[in-house]
């Protein structure tokens, strides 16, 4: 038995320790806005913040969750967050949208370590995150403009 928050909410789940979170977060707690797209960390479709920190959940097994307090994309809820969702609508960032709610999760974990970030800061963060449809020039944009909104 493994237990964490998730989104501010205490589960426990009974799965054998090597399951991906990724499949805890959709399967056993229907969760589903996480993606599940390359399964080996190389994509960025599925990330979460766990512990305040960007993780590949494909990759992260329970066992390494058991205790810590994870955020998906339904449970973002920061002035990083609606300043990065708001943006994205702005921007018409998303196409097919597979990708977006690791990049939503990524850029809002960037606004929160680096309120106003340069273009190399931007690249740096998102680096990790494929976007099929390369919208990268939108995402860029999208999250300079959140920036704008967090200021002062």
């Amino acid at each position: 038995m493994y237990n964490l928050t998730v989104n501010n909410r205490e589960v426990s789940v009974d799965v054998p320790g090597d399951t991906p979170l990724l499949w805890v977060l959709r399967d056993e707690l229907r969760l589903t806005g996480t993606k599940f797209g390359c399964g080996v960390a190389q994509c960025g479709a599925c990330t979460v913040m766990m512990d305040g920190m960007t993780r590949r959940s494909c990759v992260t097994p329970i066992e390494m969750a058991d205790g810590a307090f994870v955020e998906t994309i339904e449970g973002l809820d920061t002035p990083e967050s609606q300043a990065v969702q708001a943006a994205w609508v702005a921007n018409d960032v998303p196409q097919c949208g597979w990708c977006q709610s690791g990049q939503v999760v990524s850029a809002t974990a960037l606004l929160t370590e680096i309120p106003q970030p340069t273009d190399d800061d931007i690249d740096n963060a998102m680096a990790g995150n494929i976007c099929r449809c390369a919208t990268y020039q939108r995402i860029r944009k999208a999250i300079h403009d959140a920036a704008s909104t967090l200021e002062g």
